[in-house]
């Protein structure tokens, strides 16, 4: 029962995100920012799964928003690792295009909705 996450193309970009971040996190040192950023771009598709099964519209636009919220917690770890210069700007356009795409897909989706439920 429930929504098919794999359905979504907003889910797809954000596991692809968690795939990026862990692949170029890969050397960060153990502790600290390599931690907090893999956390967060793992809840970004978990929050979509646990939408995707709520029985409600409205829990399951929570979640979704639960989920943009540790996306632009990415975000914004992606811009500390640059400037604490723990990736070079290769790496940085390569995890924020993921974050872009997946910011954009994520944004739409609860839009939309919105709007539905809405009317």
């Amino acid at each position: 029962m429930g929504r098919d996450h794999r359905k979504l193309r907003a889910f797809e970009a954000a596991d692809t995100l968690a795939q990026v971040v862990y692949k170029e996190t890969a050397d960060y040192p153990e502790e600290g920012l390599k931690t907090i950023l893999r956390n967060a771009a793992i809840r970004v598709p978990t929050n979509i799964v646990d939408g995707c099964a709520r029985s409600t519209m409205r829990e399951y636009i929570n979640c979704l928003t639960v989920a943009f919220g540790a996306l632009r917690e990415v975000g914004y770890l992606v811009e500390l690792s640059e400037k604490l210069e723990y990736i070079d700007e290769e790496r940085y356009e390569v995890m924020n295009d993921a974050y872009d795409e997946s910011a954009k897909l994520l944004a739409g989706l609860i839009r939309s909705l919105k709007e539905r439920k809405s009317e």
